[in-house]
């Protein structure tokens, strides 16, 4: 999946979640992530966090250390 994509993805589900009050959004952003993102795209989703989470709302970067980071694929 595209570093666009998942950028808009959790923007998305951010702009919903900023509608609650605060700390229920961040949980509930954090929430909706680790439910229904299979690894991949946490993998990918904290590989652009950690290289500065540029175009990510502030709420999914606030979120981000709430979301279950997975293990790293096996080496082939």
């Amino acid at each position: 999946m595209s570093a666009d994509k998942i950028v808009r993805m959790a923007n998305q589900i951010a702009l919903f979640m900023e509608t609650k009050p605060h700390a229920e959004g961040v949980a509930g952003l954090a929430g909706h992530i680790n439910d229904f993102w299979e690894p991949r795209m946490r993998r990918e989703f904290f590989t652009l966090v950690d290289a500065g989470g540029a175009g990510f709302r502030p709420l999914v970067l606030e979120a981000a250390p709430s979301i279950r980071r997975p293990v790293a694929e096996p080496a082939s």
